[in-house]
């Protein structure tokens, strides 16, 4: 399945970034994708919950999510929503950190909600507090495709190898991890946490992300890393986005899967133990 990843730099303001997307699946498409991924918080990369609460929707009056599956269904392809920053009727008015794939009908096949919050200090000047705005998911999703079995994560989730874990045992073949990752710790784990992640389970990890400068109408403006992968089985790095908008392509080959974890069948070697026992 030749497999197309989107970088691209989101506003926040989702009508303008639905109709940068929209082109940018149409130029993947006319390269031969049959597989489109697209970033973490496709709609709108804000830092102010007062402009969410204005331009943000329920799931189902979300018009990107409405257009996108239009998308999908008129090109004929499998596409990956990395997320969209969606309402809930949450009582404390939290979204949710949505992904969804998409089948080449235009139907929802899966959707996940991230489950780990990113609530860091980077440094002095830079702190994140995800849990304030999203509220996290709690179920680990696997959804079965025609080309592959696909694990859905998000962004931050990287960094919790048991959920990929629980994945690759489930029978993921290929993970998605769509991100928007800050500058700093992208620089620093980003793509020894992918190539960790591909290496422990015999699988392909497909991480698209937002990168540069986000517009801002309102509220602080954000940085991103860049540097959307996707890495092999046996943790090559197969190609790297860099850090300007644009496109990748991968051919996505099962039979690698099955070589990776046959030559290294670590997915069947765990072990129960006790402990550790504070000495």
């Amino acid at each position: 399945m030749k497999t197309a990843l989107l970088q691209i730099t989101s506003s926040d303001d989702p009508e303008t970034n639905l109709s940068l997307v929209k082109d940018r699946i149409a130029e993947a498409v006319g390269e031969g994708a049959g597989y489109v991924l697209t970033p973490e918080v496709t709609n709108c990369v804000s830092g102010s919950r007062t402009h969410q609460n204005e331009v943000l929707r329920l799931e189902q009056d979300d018009p990107t999510l409405a257009g996108l599956r239009n998308e999908a269904a008129r090109h004929g392809i499998w596409l990956t929503i990395g997320s969209l920053a969606l309402k809930t009727d949450d009582p404390d008015g939290r979204f949710a950190n949505r992904q969804f794939l998409i089948t080449p009908d235009g139907e929802i096949a899966a959707r996940y909600d991230k489950i780990h919050m990113f609530d860091v200090q980077v440094s002095e000047t830079e702190t994140y507090r995800e849990s304030a705005g999203y509220r996290p998911g709690t179920k680990a999703v696997l959804a079965e495709t025609p080309f592959a079995n696909i694990g859905l994560t998000i962004c931050y989730d990287l960094r919790f190898p048991k959920l990929f874990r629980r994945l690759a045992q489930a029978g993921a073949e290929v993970i998605t991890v769509p991100s928007a990752f800050s500058k700093v710790t992208g620089a620093a784990h980003w793509q020894a946490l992918l190539q960790a992640r591909a290496i422990e389970n015999g699988c392909w990890i497909l991480a698209p992300a937002q990168t540069g400068a986000h517009a801002a109408n309102r509220g602080p403006q954000r940085q991103t890393y860049g540097h959307s992968l996707a890495v092999s089985p046996w943790g090559e790095v197969v190609t790297n986005a860099g850090v300007e908008p644009g496109t990748i392509f991968v051919d996505l080959d099962r039979e690698k899967v099955d070589k990776a974890r046959t030559r290294i069948p670590s997915l069947t070697h765990d072990k129960d133990f006790d402990g550790p026992d504070r000495q």
